[in-house]
């Protein structure tokens, strides 16, 4: 069967639209994306009182929680994927409408079944930040896109700081079924602000939905993030569990297997084994792992009675409000994330986050005594994830063609939502296994909580190998996909505003050299863009600031050429052409390319 990379590709019906002004389609996405971490984060100061409101076990109170998780780790790529194909502002219509009638069905029950269907229908939701990054590649100026997805980046964690003490004010003078009204209220808003600020893009890929696909990757994933949800209620040694982990490999074996054998994947293996798309969403597994521990730990500490001897005693309204500069900070990160990137590139950026998380988490493990340190450590470590977070989409970006965007950041968003998974899993173990009694209850313990950031500085020590070995200058130049117009073989399509430099690559005869490499170097030596040949040996690079530059070719079978360009700035496209002579063996005759 023909693979991905060989496909045709069609011309889009028109180039993407330009928003009139940029910055309102940033607000109205970013604030989506906000409501949707509300929503996620809404239960989190009535999660022990359900079983009581619910009038169940507490065993069957945890799917309310799982069940939104697992929607949300199915649902993410697959609406990704669907974005790409049928159109990402439509699947975050979806999105959004499904989170406002789940909530509406949360907020008018008081029975478990109910419930699990409305908290599976906000699960949904979780598919709008990839979503909105794709949008925001598609619609926004150049200029304009790296704060931007900073900005929807970090949206998760602002939402989640910002919904701890709201959700704890709301539950205490309001009830708990006003949480979900308050968030089917969000998402009614973030619809109307998309529906008038977010214009529609024509970027579309080619092919039809990979249904078996689809279904295979969710029975996986239900598969794996199951018993690790459940592992501590169902025992981890138990046959149930280890069934679980043994058919979840089996089925994700079977669907990779068929995947690659797809003519329309819902998911591009061959793209995501490349090394820097693997790199940064194992990176992102450790981001997510480090991400969870902080807002575990901290509300419990705050909240433990100081007779516990390192109980803080605060209420759950302070304990949210100590922990929101977690978010807050995860905000004001945005801005110097975009002139980080924009001088030194994303994968500087994401080794930067990784150690300002590692310094927060090592300065944890002696600042733990008192409200304020708690505060240093949520905006330590908030930082430093709105540096990672941010680094992420950019990387995965540049990585790959504008078509594939929802569904390379779905799957990324997948693997932030598999750490976030395992890190409950394994912190809850560790709080259960160190608690200790307390007037007749058991309570997570001191070292149980310094044990927790170990892990979580583990995680970042993790992230940080997977890091240093992303390519130099990953994320650093966007790959640019080249459309042929229809009629013609003597130009391609690029984006509205580009600049930089574009040509064909022939080899000695004039023949076109297909998926030749192209790369960028600044004056400076270093890295500035990297692209690879088209199906007609064309490629573009886009150059951002004047100077001279060289323009560098190598591909099989052919000797690297190199040639000093210069750049005027400005919007200005230089057309450079490039000729690789062959390359030859020791006698000087032309060496044989195999196939």
């Amino acid at each position: 069967m023909p693979h991905t990379h060989d496909r045709p590709r069609i011309p889009p019906k028109a180039p993407a639209p330009r928003p009139r002004n940029p910055s309102v389609t940033v607000v109205a996405l970013a604030f989506a994306g906000i409501a949707v971490a509300v929503m996620q984060t809404l239960l989190v100061p009535v999660i022990k009182d359900l079983p009581d409101l619910l009038d169940t076990s507490p065993a069957n109170a945890t799917w309310i929680m799982t069940s939104t998780l697992l929607a949300g780790a199915v649902s993410t790529p697959v609406l990704g994927r669907l974005g790409d194909l049928y159109g990402k502002r439509r699947m975050l219509f979806v999105s959004l409408g499904a989170m406002i009638v789940g909530s509406v069905v949360c907020a008018l029950t008081d029975s478990l079944v109910p419930m699990l269907a409305g908290r599976t229908l906000q699960g949904l939701a979780m598919g709008a930040i990839p979503l909105g990054i794709g949008i925001m590649r598609d619609v926004l100026p150049r200029e304009r896109l790296g704060g931007a997805m900073a900005l929807m980046s970090s949206s998760i964690g602002v939402g989640g700081g910002l919904a701890l003490p709201l959700a704890a004010i709301v539950a205490q003078h309001a009830g708990w079924h006003a949480l979900f009204l308050l968030a089917a209220g969000l998402g009614v808003v973030s619809l109307a602000l998309v529906v008038a600020l977010v214009p529609d893009a024509s970027v579309r890929a080619p092919g039809r939905f990979d249904l078996p696909g689809a279904l295979g990757l969710s029975l996986g994933l239900v598969c794996l993030l199951l018993p690790v949800t459940k592992g501590a209620d169902w025992g981890w040694g138990s046959a149930r569990v280890l069934g679980l982990f043994g058919l979840g490999v089996l089925v994700l074996l079977g669907w990779g297997w068929y995947e690659l054998r797809a003519a329309a994947p819902l998911v591009d293996l061959r793209t995501s084994a490349r090394r820097e798309v693997l790199l940064a969403n194992l990176a992102s597994v450790m981001v997510g792992v480090s991400f969870y521990v902080v807002t575990l730990v901290l509300p419990q500490l705050l909240q433990l009675p100081e007779a516990t001897g390192y109980g803080l005693g605060r209420s759950m309204v302070v304990a949210g409000l100590c922990v929101a500069p977690l978010g807050l900070t995860m905000m004001a990160t945005a801005p110097l994330y975009a002139r980080i990137a924009a001088r030194r590139g994303p994968r500087l950026t994401l080794l930067l986050g990784l150690l300002v998380i590692g310094i927060g988490y090592g300065a944890g493990l002696g600042l733990l005594g008192s409200a304020w340190q708690t505060v240093l450590i949520a905006v330590l470590v908030g930082g430093g994830i709105g540096l990672a977070y941010s680094s992420l989409p950019a990387l995965i970006i540049a990585a790959v063609r504008p078509e594939d965007t929802g569904a390379a950041n779905g799957l990324n968003a997948l693997m932030r939502s598999i750490g976030t998974s395992v890190s409950s899993a394994v912190i809850g173990m560790v709080l259960a296994g160190s608690a200790t009694p307390h007037g007749g209850v058991a309570v997570p313990s001191m070292s149980g909580f310094r044990t927790s950031f170990v892990i979580a500085l583990c995680a970042v020590a993790g992230g940080l190998v997977l890091a240093w070995f992303l390519p130099r200058a990953a994320g650093g130049g966007e790959r640019l996909t080249l459309v042929e117009l229809p009629g013609t073989r003597d130009d391609f399509l690029l984006p509205d505003g580009f600049s930089g430099f574009r040509g064909e690559v022939r080899d000695a005869e004039g023949a076109l050299v297909v998926r030749a490499t192209v790369t960028l170097i600044d004056r400076r030596g270093r890295q500035a863009g990297l692209t690879t040949t088209d199906t007609a040996g064309r490629y573009a690079l886009p150059a951002f600031t004047a100077g001279p530059y060289v323009v560098a070719c190598r591909a099989t079978g052919h000797t690297p050429r190199a040639t000093a360009v210069s750049f005027p700035g400005g919007h200005a496209t230089r057309l450079v052409p490039l000729v690789l002579a062959p390359l030859r063996d020791r006698s000087g005759r032309a060496e044989a390319v195999s196939g």
